[in-house]
């Protein structure tokens, strides 16, 4: 219970074009993320278990697809460490910060796993550089009113400049 995973159904699809049929069947798709692989396996596993007696239960069958795309995205201490260090000399401290664990879904973890390092964002603001039809206030990648800040481009050039003068140094 004390680890976190999302489960998210974010595709639904049944029939056809036609409104007065009912379809003969369905399909869901979507995503699981969790920092761990026990917690995905945990998952898969009770997916496999309910998802065949629920169906059954309604007189239909059901059939799980659980195919794993990218492993938990885990930061190394010492890394973030310095990672964080070499953005503050950017940005400064106020702007710098360790966030809370969020739940990406990114081919960066795959690197993660063979070798020690951090994955950084970098802030795009409150929203207030986004042009006319992409919605109020600021919003995270995947959004339909995601619109990247383009003045943040010297500050991410200038923190991989000074990440690498730093680490080769």
């Amino acid at each position: 219970p004390l680890d976190a995973a999302v489960v998210s159904i974010t595709q639904v699809q049944a029939g056809g074009e036609v409104t007065n049929i009912i379809p003969g069947s369905a399909w869901l798709g979507g995503s699981v993320r969790a920092y761990s692989a026990d917690v995905v396996d945990l998952i898969e596993r009770r997916m496999n278990e309910l998802a065949g007696p629920i169906a059954a239960a309604h007189g239909c069958r059901a059939e799980v697809y659980f195919e794993r795309r990218y492993p938990a995205l885990v930061n190394t201490a010492d890394e973030t460490a310095f990672c964080l260090d070499v953005m503050r000399d950017v940005v400064g401290s106020e702007q710098s910060r360790v966030i809370e664990p969020v739940m990406a879904s990114e081919d960066f973890a795959f690197m993660l796993q063979a070798k020690p390092g951090c994955y950084v964002f970098l802030g795009n603001g409150d929203g207030e550089h986004r042009l006319a039809g992409h919605g109020l206030g600021p919003c995270m990648l995947h959004n339909t009113s995601y619109d990247f800040n383009d003045s943040l481009i010297p500050v991410g050039a200038s923190y991989w400049i000074r990440l690498a003068q730093r680490y080769l140094a």
